[in-house]
């Protein structure tokens, strides 16, 4: 690996676990709670939304960490959602990329 570039930094409360990209170049990652003092579950657990440069464009709260995702469906904007219990799905605005 050569020319590498720090994106996101998942150095604090929240944990990333699983990444997937959308036809824009936003990362999509699986989030959660990585058991840091001063926060919890419940605010973190779910989906965070990154832009290219890094910066959280959005958020998809989960009743439990998200541990992967991927695009599906015929137009790649329904994302599925597995955590330790559950499948979730959700039709986006965005579009995964192939």
């Amino acid at each position: 690996v050569s020319n590498q570039t720090k994106v996101v930094d998942a150095n604090g409360p929240g944990a990333l676990d699983g990444i997937k990209v959308d036809m824009d170049g936003n990362l999509w990652c699986g989030w959660g709670w990585s058991g840091a003092p001063g926060a919890s579950s419940s605010e973190l657990d779910g989906v965070m939304v990154f832009n290219s440069q890094g910066t959280a464009i959005g958020f998809i709260k989960l009743p439990e960490r998200c541990a992967n995702l991927a695009f599906g469906g015929a137009k790649k904007n329904r994302l599925y959602m597995a955590s330790s219990h559950s499948l979730y799905a959700l039709y986006v605005e965005a579009h995964g990329a192939a």
